[in-house]
């Protein structure tokens, strides 16, 4: 997508650019008001209104499906607007040179902690991984980035050291950082733009950025929101398939059957964990209560660790969703290394003596 000739970018006028900023700022809170309602709507409405058992598998479900397609909708269009207005003033070349310029190694571990910093799940994530990629950032270092955002997460982290204490809790972010780094040197060896969808690239933000001219932030604004509305079309097909499908495992797979899957009686529960938690959606948050219950039934702390490794980093609607931004090679890739580094983590933390 190109910016239209038709309408060229326009003088700044502080006037005007005061008034636009007091309207973002009405809708940021707009959004927010309704980001804040859509938690506490799904179970008065279903619930209370219309008297729907919200304990049984169906209502589970269907209270999971709304709730987080809402929650990613608003997300994603909050995020790729944001992300589109930031690439509006920033240059790719800059982008490019805070995160590569100081070489492939330092770019990865830059992009490792800018996911550590953002609380967002694997879903969520997608937004920046696009800017990143239309502001040409190398897709070694946006893929990254895509790993350690839902993998690092700062509430799982305290959520786990209250649970399994703080030690194993540093193990856990110490695992996901390197997990993050070896997905991004490993796919650094490969030629990856040829697998990524064109439209990725193709940026309306950046290119306003590039201007010689100064854009107002009227032209900012436009130039954002034609972005946002150009991806979420092409992203919400996906995005609604991958929740619905989440929503039948979250109400209909109990939590016994990874018990008995990834038990101690099983010999290759290291390799089941590790690949029944890719299919799965949760965040870490959610997940550390079943890896208490699953470690408390006595999996080992590597199989477990492996399960909710493969649980936030890896999962059914993320993939549907990135499959729109990424070809089936670039996918098959990722997923295949990123699933054989939480293998080989899970095994060292498995040889790992607990008290």
């Amino acid at each position: 997508m190109t910016v239209d000739s038709a309408r060229p970018t326009r003088s700044a006028s502080p006037r005007d650019d005061l008034k636009v900023w007091a309207l973002l700022v009405v809708l940021a809170a707009v959004w927010g008001v309704v980001f804040a309602v859509n938690e506490v709507l799904w179970p008065w409405l279903l619930g209370d209104l219309f008297r729907v058992d919200l304990a049984s598998t169906l209502g589970a479900a269907l209270e999971f499906f709304l709730y987080d397609t809402v929650k990613i909708t608003l997300l994603l269009v909050g995020l790729l607007f944001l992300v589109g207005l930031v690439n509006t003033q920033i240059s790719p070349e800059r982008v490019r040179g805070v995160l590569t310029g100081k070489g492939l190694f330092v770019g990865i571990l830059l992009a490792v902690a800018l996911g550590a910093i953002t609380p967002f799940c694997s879903c969520s994530s997608i937004p920046i991984f696009i800017g990143l990629v239309a502001a040409g950032v190398p897709l070694a270092v946006t893929l990254a980035f895509l790993v350690s955002s839902p993998l690092i997460s700062e509430t799982g982290i305290i959520l786990m050291g209250g649970t399994f204490g703080w030690d194993i809790a540093a193990g856990w972010a110490l695992a996901g950082a390197t997990v993050s780094i070896t997905v991004g040197l490993v796919l650094s060896r490969f030629k990856l733009d040829q697998w990524v969808e064109p439209f990725v690239f193709t940026s309306r933000t950046t290119q306003l950025a590039t201007a010689q001219k100064r854009p107002s932030m009227r032209d900012r604004v436009d130039a954002s929101w034609a972005e946002t509305r150009q991806i979420i079309v092409k992203i919400l097909p996906y995005l609604v398939l991958g929740v619905l499908i989440g929503a039948a495992i979250h109400g209909w797979v109990p939590d016994e059957f990874f018990a008995e899957v990834a038990g101690p009686e099983n010999p290759f529960s290291l390799l089941i964990a590790t690949f029944a938690g890719a299919p799965l959606y949760a965040n870490p948050a959610a997940v550390v209560p079943l890896a208490s219950a699953l470690f408390t039934k006595g999996v080992a702390l590597g199989t477990t660790m492996a399960f909710m490794m493969s649980l936030v980093a890896l999962s059914i609607p993320s993939l549907i969703m990135l499959r729109r931004v990424m070809k089936w090679p670039l996918l098959a890739l990722f997923t295949g290394i990123v699933l054989a580094a939480i293998f080989l983590i899970g095994f060292i933390f498995n040889l790992i003596p607990i008290a």
